[in-house]
């Protein structure tokens, strides 16, 4: 029996979820990238991809990262011939695990841009903060039913 996939839900602030509007930000190599990753790996796995460092890691208070780490091959063209050229990817997504196999999406950001750790901690809190807030919705919404 195949497990049932989990639910992935975008961070929603006043009609505008930010972590979409990411991911249809990058350039298409990467977005194809992330999409085939998220379906592939965190949709099957869901939490438990932090059981391998390879794609993802428990962050604290709630949040974890998704990772996409890849070289990716592309044809460049170079003086009328056509050359091989590395590309890194290098992308995190910050997410939070709840419910019944749901993983809502908080905050993701290109790390092969600006792989500094001060930018990392920058771009977790951001996630965290978006956490606080998406909890407190949810409080607001239960106390009203």
């Amino acid at each position: 029996m195949v497990p049932r996939p989990f639910q992935l839900d975008f961070f929603e602030d006043d009609g505008d979820k930010p972590c979409l509007r990411w991911i249809k930000e990058l350039t298409p190599a990467k977005r194809r990238a992330i999409g085939v990753a998220m379906e592939q790996v965190l949709q099957t796995q869901g939490l438990a991809v932090c059981n391998e460092k390879a794609w993802g890691k428990q962050l604290g208070r709630g949040v974890f990262e998704f990772r996409l780490m890849r070289k990716r091959r592309r044809e460049a063209r170079r003086k009328s011939r056509k050359v091989e050229k590395a590309e890194q990817i290098s992308l995190r997504v910050f997410c939070h695990a709840y419910g019944d196999q749901r993983i809502l999406l908080l905050h993701g950001y290109d790390k092969g841009e600006d792989p500094k750790g001060r930018r990392q901690q920058r771009e977790i809190e951001i996630a965290r903060q978006r956490l606080r807030k998406w909890q407190s919705q949810r409080r607001g919404k239960r106390r009203r039913t």
